[in-house]
């Protein structure tokens, strides 16, 4: 029955497991290796997850990606942020176009920022809930959010105009 349970889980929650790691990784490929990695760990433990497990999971790759960098801080960057990334956005552009100026301003931020502005804003957490998922005080998380989105004025100030707001909030 478990194992039943954890495919109807992986079918149902695969699309939107990748599109979290894509944020969190930068690379289409290194998000589905990190959804794989995580979903094995939590398939271990799958029979001690009591209704809640998308946190969980979720968890498992907020921390793994973040471990992950940790062991190839010193190694370049396998996608380099290129002038298409960078670009202001001409108006009139819709929302979806917006997703590669975003993810090479979101490869700027250390995987600590990354994981909070993805849990904080695209998974719309409360700082508590991003607290509780990523294992840090609140005030940790409020001040990862305001320095990441400090950096990310400063990386790609082009963004706010286009998301319809004249200036990012301070």
């Amino acid at each position: 029955m478990q194992r039943d349970e954890f495919s109807a889980y992986v079918q149902a929650r695969w699309p939107a497991l990748v599109r979290t790691a894509v944020l969190l990784t930068g690379d289409r490929h290194a998000a589905e290796d990190l959804v794989q990695e995580s979903l094995i760990k939590a398939a271990q433990h799958w029979h001690r997850l009591d209704g809640a497990p998308d946190a969980y999971v979720r968890r498992i790759m907020y921390t793994r990606s973040i471990d992950a960098w940790r062991l190839r801080r010193h190694q370049p960057d396998p996608v380099e942020v290129t002038e298409r990334h960078t670009r202001a956005v001409p108006d009139g552009t819709d929302h979806v176009d917006l997703r590669l100026p975003l993810a090479g301003a979101l490869r700027e931020l250390s995987p600590g920022q990354r994981a909070v502005i993805v849990a904080r804003f695209y998974e719309d957490r409360t700082e508590v809930e991003t607290a509780a998922l990523l294992g840090k005080s609140v005030s940790t998380i409020k001040s990862q959010t305001r320095d990441a989105l400090a950096r990310l004025r400063t990386v790609a100030p082009d963004l706010a105009i286009h998301l319809g707001k004249e200036e990012v909030p301070r």
